[in-house]
């Protein structure tokens, strides 16, 4: 990617931009449950059609259109990076469904679990070795995700979608020669025909719910490319000033957010089999952040040496 994170243990301010990058998606539930009238396809087709456009503004102030017009001639990028759309969309869309549906508890649940599903990613096709604690923090993972299939088969699909598109879609995005904002205005753009598509249909079908039937919804729908693109923004400013590791810690802010969200705005039932999940979720992120603090500790005696 064109910017690197920081080194291990290094931290040049980058903590508030992290904060409010994950604040934000953490939040971002209240937004979307404002268009719950709207059907979740047309709120994906729009927030990509809308994405683009602040892209494009944002990168012609930071003066990154150069480095968007070449990746997009470069096929093997574009290539990688259509994967990369396809499973951002999938988890997008997903997402607005678990909002919709009132299944935020299982989205939260799908995030808690996205950093261990990390770990057997980079496992699997990145080469990397898993450390002790970490065997032991997916395999009390896995224990949760095994009690929901006895107790709440009908959300697991939601949890391990999210999970396992956004970790898949990282990998492409670690490995691609592209900075975070030219890669999200060419997946945008790529997803663009189609969107558009889906977007004509629906305000063409004037069913009185989406764009177009009303000034509030329309401009909501408007601001759903802002609400996807800034998180992004500031998550990537963070990661250029701290390191990956010190991120780790802070990417839990979203899910246990949204945790709270679920259950004391919009009250969601905690099913035994949840709540079972959920600790031993959280007590193997206690034991995976254990052992990143313990690599950082590590890395930063031997600096001081």
């Amino acid at each position: 990617m064109a910017s690197q994170a920081a080194p291990a243990g290094s931290n040049q301010g980058g903590l508030p931009y992290a904060l409010a990058a994950y604040g934000f998606w953490g939040f971002v539930p209240l937004f979307f449950k404002l268009l719950e009238s709207v059907p979740p396809l047309e709120v994906l087709a729009q927030r990509i059609v809308w994405s683009l456009p602040f892209c494009f503004l944002v990168m012609a102030f930071r003066r990154q259109i150069g480095d968007y017009l070449v990746a997009l001639k470069d096929w093997r990028v574009l290539r990688m990076l259509l994967a990369s759309a396809v499973l951002i969309a999938i988890n997008w869309l997903v997402y607005i469904h678990s909002i919709f549906s009132g299944h935020v508890l299982a989205a939260s649940l799908g995030y808690y679990l996205n950093p261990l599903v990390n770990v057997m990613v980079g496992m699997l096709f990145l080469g990397e070795r898993l450390s002790r604690w970490q065997m032991v923090a997916v395999a009390i993972a896995a224990v949760g995700v095994a009690i929901l299939l006895g107790g709440a088969l009908d959300t697991l699909w939601i949890s391990l979608t999210l999970a396992f598109s956004f970790s898949l879609y990282g990998l492409i995005r670690k490995v691609v020669p592209v900075g975070s904002l030219p890669g999200l205005a060419i997946e945008t753009t790529v997803l663009l025909p189609v969107s558009l598509a889906v977007a004509v249909y629906y305000v063409g079908a004037g069913d009185g719910r989406g764009f177009g039937a009303d000034s509030g919804i329309s401009w909501l729908l408007v601001a759903g490319g802002v609400v996807t693109a800034v998180p992004l923004l500031l998550f990537a400013t963070a990661a250029r000033r701290m390191s990956y590791a010190a991120l780790g810690f802070v990417q839990f802010l979203a899910p246990t957010i949204q945790f709270v969200l679920s259950l004391f705005i919009f009250h969601e039932p905690l099913k035994p089999a949840q709540l079972a999940c959920f600790l031993l979720i959280w007590i193997s992120i206690a034991v995976f952040s254990f052992d990143m603090w313990r690599k950082m500790r590590a890395e930063r005696m031997i600096e001081i040496a």
